[in-house]
């Protein structure tokens, strides 16, 4: 359940995969320097606390985690989550969120749902994850053309109607280091992939604005000085209110969470060729944000495109992940002055970036191809992610793809009379189990329920079986096709069998799978029919028709 990677790669350790991942580790750590600010800027907090998030959340999933290259740290999908969050409650509450959510995702990895929630339906995670990437590029239009704005809305259509009116204000010096930055980094991903585009973007633009003196907006302008080292642990005082009004957003930061570091995981393991343990991962997760939450972070996850640029600079174990961390602290300690000359329309322009690349536009689109069904639920997450809330678009996503799920099974799901079964049938001459080629004796029904026989079919159950002849003497349910069943299944052939009995029938069941049989043995429905009328096969189950029929 709990066995980080680290430690199993420690045994085998060696010198050239040190140097490797002290390489990766710095490589990682220079490019996560202007997203980590950039994230928490776009979250409505100081740039101190992405590098906070990214120094003590990197170190422990790297230190804890199950994937051997993962990198953890502040994320693009957080952003829209936290700035609603500190809209509504303060940093304050947020704390409080990102500590129920790492106690969640700790429990979820000790009652092993990291297989689960790698289910979450691809339309859910690409229409909030593409509705992000629209709520993030709207959220930095104001840095990226500097524009004179005292309050922005928080909703997005008057957000974009208030930045419309503020088109005349524009910084031609502002827009110009934002759309630099962007071509910088656009430029580097061409013909240099392997320069950290975004640094250098960030370098160079920090430099015009420096050695132009362009009366642009800084991180220092707006935020004051950065800390040159951590804060000393510690949380701020919590009412049991901020716990009770932050359960629902608790519980998308978790999910959001786990299915990020899942997700980056399994990308990293295609790159590796590796596995990577999900459980393990997720208890990681969790004791990450907590470490987070107590150093004055932000939440965070697996990211991504850290965690491929890991890959590709030739990182081979978690230990990369903590250089990268280290990295951080020391850009922290020994380069924190400088960082207050960034203008914040680069780091805008970086984040337009970020919200391109995270679009998942050709998925998007792909999907809108597809069955009617995806379209609803991929359309619905998407317009509730940037109209209403990220909270409310992944419950609701979630919730209509179990709905459209469940109508598609019980589409496929049947109940049929087959006593009548036309012999001669092709596919009854080559199927030996096939019913067509059985003698059924007279008194006898058997009826045949094909698919999962859950809460979702039981309108068609009682629409075929609700209205049993009552000269029936032995009815036969045939099951070889009925995979799994659930307690309403289970109780729907309880009132059948008690139906039955009133009518004088009796219940016989044919070829019951290993699951439905073990829930008739745990519920006594299985003693209550009786064994002896539990069939493997439709031969002896004709055979026990005709003892009782004959007794």
């Amino acid at each position: 359940m709990f066995r980080p990677k680290l430690i199993t790669l420690l045994e085998t350790y060696n010198r050239s995969t040190l140097a490797a991942d002290v390489g990766a580790g710095i490589t990682v750590g220079i490019i996560a320097l202007p997203l980590a600010m950039a994230f928490a800027i776009a979250s409505g907090l100081p740039p101190e606390r992405g590098l906070f998030t990214a120094i003590v959340a990197g170190f422990l999933i790297s230190l804890l985690g199950g994937s051997r290259v993962q990198i953890g740290g502040p994320t693009g999908a957080f952003v829209v989550l936290v700035a609603g969050i500190m809209a509504q409650y303060g940093y304050n509450g947020l704390v409080a969120c990102m500590l129920m959510a790492g106690v969640l995702l700790i429990l979820f990895g000790i009652f092993r749902l990291g297989g689960l929630i790698r289910f979450i339906p691809f339309p859910v995670t690409t229409g909030f994850t593409t509705g992000i990437a629209v709520v993030i590029f709207s959220t930095q239009i104001k840095d990226l053309l500097g524009l004179q704005m005292e309050a922005v809305p928080a909703d997005f259509i008057p957000k974009w109607a208030a930045i419309f009116q503020a088109l005349e204000t524009v910084s031609p010096a502002a827009a110009l280091l934002g759309v630099g930055a962007i071509l910088i980094i656009s430029a580097s991903r061409r013909w240099c992939p392997r320069v950290p585009g975004m640094l250098i973007a960030m370098l160079v633009t920090t430099a015009a604005a420096t050695l132009f003196h362009l009366d642009v907006e800084t991180i220092g302008s707006r935020f004051g000085d950065l800390p040159r080292m951590l804060p000393a642990p510690g949380l701020p005082d919590l009412g049991i209110s901020d716990f009770r009004n932050l359960v629902a957003p608790a519980f998308t930061v978790a999910m959001l969470a786990a299915i990020e570091s899942l997700l980056s995981a399994t990308v990293a393991d295609g790159m590796i060729g590796g596995k990577h343990r999900p459980n393990t991962e997720l208890i990681a997760q969790g004791i990450a944000n907590l470490g987070s939450a107590f150093f004055g972070g932000i939440p965070a996850t697996g990211a991504i495109a850290r965690t491929a640029a890991n890959v590709k600079s030739g990182a081979r174990s978690p230990l990369a992940g903590i250089i990268h961390a280290i990295t951080l602290a020391l850009v922290l300690l020994l380069f924190a002055p400088l960082a207050k000359q960034v203008p914040l329309a680069a780091l805008a322009g970086i984040l337009v970036v970020v919200a391109w690349n995270m679009s998942e536009r050709h998925h998007f689109m792909a999907i809108l191809k597809g069955p009617r069904s995806d379209r609803l639920v991929l359309g619905l997450t998407f317009l509730l992610t940037v109209l209403i809330d990220l909270t409310v678009a992944v419950e609701v996503g979630i919730v209509l793809s179990a709905l459209l799920f469940i109508r598609r099974m019980s589409e496929i799901a049947n109940v049929s009379v087959i006593t009548d079964a036309v012999i001669g049938d092709v596919d009854s001459a080559e199927d030996p189990q096939a019913f067509a080629l059985r003698e059924v004796p007279k008194g006898v029904e058997v009826y045949e329920i094909e698919g999962p026989f859950f809460f979702g079919m039981v309108d068609t159950f009682w629409n075929t079986l609700g209205r049993i002849n009552k000269n029936i003497r032995v009815l036969i349910l045939r099951t070889r096709n009925v995979p799994a069943i659930d307690a309403t299944g289970l109780h729907n052939l309880q009132q059948l069998h008690l139906q039955c009995r009133k009518q004088g029938t009796q219940l016989v069941f044919s070829g019951v799978n290993k699951q439905p049989r073990q829930v008739f043995e745990k519920s006594g429905f299985l003693g209550d029919v009786g064994t002896e009328n539990f069939c493997p096969s439709i031969d002896t189950a004709l055979e026990r028709a005709n003892q009782l029929i004959r007794s």
